[in-house]
This record gives C-alpha cells, sequence and structure tokens, in this order.
C-alpha cells in the first residue's frame, strides 16, 4: 500500500489539510513517511503533522505522528505505527507553514508527503536467518 498524503511537488502557501485515506485494508498498519521539501524561500518554516479518525469526519485533537520542522530542501523519514490504535481507519496530513523576516510575505514550499507500508516479515525467513545453537 502506498499513499501520497501531500501530492509531490504540492506548492504550500498556506495552512492546509491533505485528502483523506482510508487504511483499514492495511496489513500491517505500519509506514515508511517519506517528507519531500523539493524548493522553499528563505526565512520559513514548515510543520506538517498526521492525523487520524475512526470515520474519516472528526479526526484526532493532536496528531498521531509530527514531522520535524523543515526549513530547507531535502527529504526526512519516519515511521508511523498504528498498529497498536485499531480504532483509527482514516489518516491525511495536515501542514502549516509560517514566515518571518524580510522580502515576500507570503511562505511557499513545495513539497510531497508519500507513505509506504512496511511489508509484514515472513516467519519462516526470521526463523531460516537466526542461528540455532544446539546442545
Amino acid at each position: 500500500m502506498k499513499l501520497a498524503l501531500i501530492p509531490p511537488n504540492t506548492k504550500m502557501e498556506s495552512n492546509g489539510d491533505g485528502a483523506s485515506f482510508d487504511i483499514s485494508g492495511s496489513a500491517t498498519r505500519t509506514f515508511l513517511c517519506l517528507l519531500t521539501v523539493a524548493d522553499q524561500l528563505e526565512q520559513e518554516a514548515l510543520d506538517v503533522s498526521i492525523y487520524g479518525s475512526a470515520e474519516g469526519i472528526t479526526w484526532t485533537p493532536r496528531p498521531l505522528l509530527k514531522l520535524p520542522q523543515q526549513f530547507y530542501r531535502g527529504s526526512t523519514k519516519m515511521v508511523l505505527d498504528l498498529s497498536l490504535r485499531p480504532e483509527v481507519k482514516f489518516i491525511r496530513a495536515r501542514w502549516e507553514v509560517s514566515r518571518w523576516g524580510r522580502g515576500s510575505p507570503l511562505p511557499m514550499f513545495v513539497a510531497g508527503l508519500e507513505l509506504a507500508e512496511v511489508p509484514p516479515m515472513a516467519r519462516e525467513t526470521a526463523a531460516k536467518s537466526v542461528p540455532v545453537a544446539t546442545v
């Protein structure tokens, strides 16, 4: 399962919310999150968080995952583990942009947030890779 909570190269000039995605079909409920900032102005910050919902209408008051604040171009990876949150069936991203200093009064980031489900470990593979001592 792969999700683009914020499609790549999304231009962000104000705070916003991404589309919601149904994750109820996920086998592991664990996702590798990749936030990529492709472009930005100087003296500004981007905050990206992931929120959850049981029905896709009412969202958690606090984020399930808050990625590190971004100031520059580059990529950041984090893991979102929802295996202990069975009530969460939908997720979406929320971003907040801020700007300070001189220059353009509006912040501007070009970024994307993509999630890839972490596959379950095969028990046979794990068992074969662990040496067993016999006595």
